[in-house]
């Protein structure tokens, strides 16, 4: 199984208290993502989750499941800009 690493970490806050985690690879992403995710089962968050199951199989590039979760965390407000 492939991690499915990103060119750059993506921040996010997560929790109750905001906490900033890195996500580094789509491993990490597809644990936040089936957590507890503020805006699960939205569009962006089923096409994130995909996307980086996709990844970690081997059959897109890691940053195009980068791509999908920044978008869902961005939707969420989770993202840190």
């Amino acid at each position: 199984m492939i991690q499915g690493w990103f060119s750059k970490p993506v921040e996010v806050a997560v929790g109750v208290t905001g906490s900033i985690r890195h996500i580094s690879n789509a491993q990490q992403a597809i644990e936040l993502l089936t957590g507890q995710w503020r805006d699960a089962g939205s569009p962006l968050h089923s096409a994130a989750v995909r996307t980086c199951r996709r990844a970690i199989s081997g059959d897109v590039p890691a940053d195009n499941a980068r791509d999908a979760f920044v978008s869902a965390a961005r939707a969420a407000h989770l993202l840190v800009e």
